[in-house]
């Protein structure tokens, strides 16, 4: 037993399941390990869970398993005498063929297996500290809100595929085929033939509503008159019409769950105690601002030093050597949505930082590929987040390219931004 021997009173690994959830029970100064199965539902878990609160008289208990979010894990965090330690599958997966190379398994072998990494290697698992409920918040709604702006561009596809097959004029009309517009024009004239036999002033008095300019209303209705049908396949227009009513209102439904994200997201942003710090940031802008936050929360324990965010979220390669072999690739066990959010901060920010952009186009001459060298972009910028971060501190751009000059010995480019306001210049701020 390692030096948890003395914290705990109890500790227990999880196999969790859909339903019911293995347990491998171990308890101070009792040799045998107890094994059991407990109902996923609030009721056993309360049942279970309290009961050890009772039994050992609400001294602590580390419970592993192998989940770091999602049903039972938020379940169990409500249990102030537990001590939860996420396993990640790898861990748990590479450990398993490390005593059955053959691939055998079962839910309480796992159980058994969780609980000794628990008891024999705690040191490598670290409990579970979640961050404040408005940064927590935050986190879910970024992720949400990623989802369902992939859930409308597949949807803008399939769209876009119907109406190719049987009314492709209506994608020449209009902006995006996700707008309000596009979607109440197909739910009120679904086919060409259905247009047509529209009066003209119904159909310019719609586009009007919509707030078109009457050269747009003009050329849309001269469109119509020449619009000849794509097809009259009766197969094809009928489904297509079903399909298009169908995507048409689950765009509708997305775009009114994405602008409720945004709100909530805007609010919970400017509130937020970090907002001074990645609000400096140059490409943080609306949408990129709230997932930096998220990416590093309020807890300044959380991570070390820049190494271990450049690790955690897949942005720091990895190097593996074998004898005279070495290889460098990048990370392929990571938070893919973190390592998504650096990614595209990273790219966004050399459009309008020079020593950003600078440093890409580095990359690109030695040989990189586009992703590369936003990568090496964002391994750079990482740092500079975790400090200021860390300092509490924003980001300071005239700052930063004076330190990267005395590094370098070479001076950055600097442009000198300056705003004339009655008649009088001054100076606007300085972007390198």
């Amino acid at each position: 037993m390692n030096q948890t021997e003395n914290e705990f009173v109890a500790w227990i690994g999880i196999d969790w399941a859909d339903k019911k959830h293995a347990w491998a029970m171990r308890i101070q100064d009792e040799p045998p390990i107890q094994f059991g199965e407990l109902e996923h539902t609030p009721e056993a878990i309360e049942t279970f869970f309290a009961g050890l609160a009772a039994r050992f008289s609400g001294r602590r208990v580390a419970v592993a398993l192998e989940q770091s979010r999602g049903a039972l894990i938020f379940v169990l965090s409500k249990y102030e005498h537990l001590v939860l330690f996420p396993v990640h599958p790898n861990t748990l997966d590479h450990f398993r063929k490390s005593f059955y190379p053959s691939g055998s398994k079962s839910d309480p072998g796992d159980a058994a297996l969780i609980l000794e990494l628990l008891c024999k290697h705690s040191e490598r698992l670290r409990p579970f500290q979640p961050d404040t409920v408005e940064t927590r918040t935050l986190q879910f709604l970024v992720e949400a809100r990623r989802d369902a702006v992939d859930d409308r561009t597949r949807y803008m596809n399939r769209l876009t595929a119907q109406l190719k097959a049987f009314f492709p004029q209506v994608l020449t009309w209009f902006g995006r085929v996700d707008s309000a517009i596009t979607g109440e024009f197909l739910l009120k004239w679904p086919t060409l033939d259905h247009l047509k036999r529209a009066r003209p002033k119904t159909v310019a008095q719609f586009l009007k509503d919509h707030r078109l300019s009457d050269e747009s209303v003009a050329e849309i209705q001269a469109s119509i008159q020449q619009a000849v049908p794509a097809l009259r396949d009766q197969a094809v227009l009928e489904t297509g019409q079903l399909i298009v009513k169908q995507l048409v209102g689950q765009l509708a439904a997305l775009r009114e769950a994405i602008a409720e994200q945004d709100a909530r997201i805007d609010v919970l942003v400017k509130a937020h105690p970090c907002y001074r710090i990645f609000s400096s940031f140059p490409g943080a802008g609306a949408a990129m601002l709230p997932r930096l936050i998220a990416a590093f929360g309020t807890d300044r324990e959380r991570y070390r030093n820049a190494s271990d965010i450049q690790r955690y979220s897949g942005i720091a390669p990895v190097t593996e050597t074998s004898g005279t072999q070495r290889w460098v690739h990048w990370r392929w066990a990571c938070p893919k949505f973190l390592r998504q959010t650096f990614q595209e901060w990273a790219w966004f920010t050399t459009r309008n930082c020079q020593w950003a952009r600078a440093h890409y186009d580095r990359q690109r001459d030695r040989g990189a590929s586009h992703q590369a060298a936003v990568r090496s972009l964002a391994f750079k910028w990482i740092r500079i987040l975790f400090r200021c971060w860390k300092d509490d501190a924003p980001y300071d751009e005239a700052r930063y390219v004076s330190s990267l000059n005395r590094r370098t010995g070479k001076p950055q480019p600097v442009k000198i931004l300056l705003k004339t306001e009655s008649g009088f210049t001054r100076l606007a701020g300085i972007s390198a």
